[in-house]
Formats: C-alpha cells, structure tokens, sequence
C-alpha cells in the first residue's frame, strides 16, 4: 500500500520554464509507506507542511483509493523487480483537488552486512499542465470495484458471525428443536439479519475511530487485519457516507428481526436484536466506547460471537431459549476474541496515544503475547467439555485436530509480537476460525 507522486499545483501557467523544477515532488517512504522525507516541491504539490507529513502518514494518502487497491501493488512490484516503474496517474491534494501527473517509482537500498537490502520506495512526479486529472486516472476493474465494497464492509469478518449462526441452526435440528413456523425464508433472514448486525457494526466501529482519532494516529504498519478499514482515509467513502451505511445497515437487521417477532410469534428477537445492536454501536462508540476498557471490548466480541449469537439464532429458529444453546457458541466465541487479540498487537501504539486500552494495551505487548495462549486454550478445552457434556455429539470433536495448529499460531505470536511477519499469523487466525467452525458444522450434520 504504497504510493506517491509529483505534479503542479493550480494557478501553473504551463510555460515549461527552468523554475518548474521547484514545482517537482520527490517523496521516500519505508516499505509500509510511511513517509520519510518530503522535499519543497512536495510541500508546494500537495499543500502539507514536512511537519504534517514526515514520520506521521503514508504515501496512500495522496492517491484516489480505486488506484491505492487496484494499481499500487502492481507498480511497487515492478519497480522492485525491474528497478522502476513509469506511468501517468492522478493525485489528491490537501483540499481533496486532483491533478494529473508523470510518476516514476524506484526501490531505495541500505547495505546490512554486506547485503543489499530493500528498505523502501522513492517516487518522482512531473506536471501534466494541461491534462484532465479524471483522464489519468487508470481505468478501474470490476475486482477493484467489488475489493472497495470489500473494504468499507470489511465483508470478510462476516464469517464470524455467520458461521455460529449456522451451527446454531444445525445443532437445533440435531437436538429436535424444529418449528415449523420458521423455515426457508425464515433461515435467510435469520442468516441476513445476522450478517447485517455485523456490518454495520463494522461500519460504525470505523467511523468512530476516525471521529475519535484512533485511525490517524495510526502509523505504525498498514495491515488489512488491523487498524480498521481506512476506507474514509482512502477516499472511497465519506465519514458521513458511513453512518448512513452503518444504520441503513442496522435499519435492515431491525426490520428482519420485526418480521420475525411479529410473523413467526418471537418476540424475544427484540432483546437479543438489541444486545448485538447496542454492543456493536458502543464497541467503538462514546460514551461507553467499550473497546477503551480494559477488556470489556474483548468480552463483548467473544459474547456476541460466540454464545449469545448461537442462543439467540436457536431462540430465532425454535422459539426456545436454551442454556446448552448458550454454551454451545463458547468456543467459537474465543476463537472470534483471539481474531480481535492478536489484531491489536501492531495497533497498540497509536491506541494507548488516543486512549484506546484495550486488553493488549493494558497489559503491555510483551506481558500480553500469552494471552492469545490462554484464549486458544480454554477455546479447544470448552470444545472437549461440550462433548463430554453431549452438548456436541462425538463426531464434532474432529475439530480438535486443529489444536496443533492453534498452538502453532500462539508460538509465532510469543516470538513475533512485534514484527511485520505476524500479518500470516493474523490472517491464519481468521482462517482457523472457519476450519473449527465448518468442522463443527460438519460433525453436528454428520450426527
């Protein structure tokens, strides 16, 4: 996520004189596009001060987001690997004017012991005086369309509540507890309503955390596990665009949960609806902004996800309100909680500068990386209770043959809590979640 780039600000006259040169940019960043320097014609370019850029911001910042997702990855590669890249895009001022420009991207090396190591990019821009900023825009994909629904969604996350929600309904019929009363429309909008309490409180968890600081502050690396969506920063939406998604979004959970309080006789969807639309909206949103307290946030998510998702969709589908229903989202309720816990190691700097403590931050990153341990633990530990409990049947205990993995994934987070290579380890977080999940899915099936 890596880009810069050099142009002439509004009011040039386009003669091509010798002076122009102080119109050129040329910008460094490290590998996470942090900005390193920023010469004069930068400053001139793009109207920010070295104060508001060097060490504080990333390259992204001054290109259009369709570009930053669809086309950067590609130029930062072929300059690394052909020792530079050339081309013509737009860029994005200060005052979120465009202007056309000529880029030419090329690696920066350091020597460390002998070798020649990559440690960033240096990126120089001449003016287009007269050309159309929107014309030199490259044309936009269809993949980097759907990638920036993606983003400001953070659709991916959706399997955390999805995924409980269908071992609910699975274990339900396993148990007998099926009602007629709910079925085929009724499912999908049990599986929609869910899904729609989720993003938007994705949604509303960036927007907060853009309206609270947290996103700016943010500087450390840029990860797509981490540190929200930075959909606001990229441009492809407005922080007011958001909250009109977040609650259009949760308009829509609200009134699939009416339809089924009203036309298949549940009316305690109410008070679950409103415990995972009230803990979504605070996890980032004042005053309670739970997310800041010392672990209420982490307790909140592992809720949410975990046993009051599966005891709420099996209330949803049956009518019965079920402790062993309760019990049976404890699992991936940790799991879901180990997602958040390992993401707020590479966050925790800027978090504890806005006010964010989080658990990660309370504890301390070193004191912390043992906590993912812990979560991992009593997550596959409640998986054995379940079943020595008959709240899982036998066959549901194969996603145990995932612990190794788990434990894997604790040792890289011990060892490496502090470096980039932890991204694998976020992202194969995410992924284990699912694997337990389908395997639980499955085993309950097969019963």
């Amino acid at each position: 996520m890596i880009q810069e780039g050099l142009s002439l600000p509004k009011g040039m006259d386009g003669t091509g004189s010798d002076s122009d040169e102080k119109w050129v940019s040329v910008i460094t960043c490290d590998m996470e596009g942090r900005i390193k320097t920023f010469n004069d014609g930068a400053e001139k370019i793009f109207g920010y001060s070295k104060e508001e850029i060097i060490g504080k911001k990333r390259v992204s910042m001054f290109s259009p987001g369709t570009i930053v997702l669809g086309h950067v990855g590609n130029w930062l590669s072929e300059a690394s690997q052909n020792g530079e890249y050339r081309g013509k895009t737009a860029f994005v001022r200060k005052d979120r004017s465009k202007f056309a420009a000529n880029i030419k991207i090329t690696p920066t090396y350091k020597t460390i012991d002998g070798k020649k190591i990559q440690i960033g990019y240096c990126g120089r821009t001449e003016p287009l005086f007269d050309e159309d900023p929107e014309a030199a825009i490259p044309p936009t994909s269809f993949t980097t369309k759907l990638i920036t629904g993606l983003v400001i969604l953070r659709l991916p996350f959706v399997t955390a509540a999805l995924i409980p929600a269908i071992l609910a309904l699975v274990w339900a019929h396993w148990n007998g507890m099926v009602d007629n009363g709910v079925w085929g429309l009724g499912v999908m909008g049990i599986l929609f309503a869910a899904a729609f309490l989720h993003l938007s409180a994705n949604v509303f968890n960036d927007y907060f955390d853009v309206k609270n600081g947290v996103d700016d502050a943010n500087n450390d690396y840029f990860l797509q596990y981490s540190g929200g969506s930075r959909a606001v920063e990229l441009g492809l939406i407005t922080l007011r665009g958001q909250a009109i998604l977040a609650s259009t979004l949760l308009t829509l959970a609200g009134a699939i949960g009416l339809w089924l309080m009203l036309g298949a006789d549940r009316p305690g969807v109410l008070w679950y609806g409103l415990a995972g639309a009230l803990g979504g909206f605070f996890y980032t949103a004042p005053p309670l902004r739970l997310s800041t307290r010392h672990g209420m946030g982490e307790m909140t998510i592992g809720l949410l996800f975990g046993p009051l998702m599966t005891m709420g969709t099996v209330y949803a589908y049956t009518g019965v309100h079920s402790w062993s229903a309760l019990a049976l989202g404890i699992p991936l309720g940790l799991i879901t909680t180990c997602i958040l816990y390992i993401n707020e190691f590479p966050d925790t700097p800027s978090d504890l500068a806005t006010g964010k403590i989080h658990l990660v931050a309370m504890l301390g990153v070193e004191r912390a990386r043992y906590g993912y341990a812990i979560l991992m633990i009593l997550a596959y530990a409640s998986i054995v209770g379940l079943g020595a409990a008959s709240i899982l049947p036998m066959y549901a205990l194969i996603c145990l043959a995932c612990a190794p993995w788990a434990y894997h994934l604790a040792q890289r987070l011990i060892n490496e809590y502090n470096q980039r290579s932890l991204i694998s380890a976020n992202e194969q977080t995410i992924y284990m979640h699912m694997v337990v999940g389908i395997l639980l899915i499955a085993g309950v099936a097969i019963a």
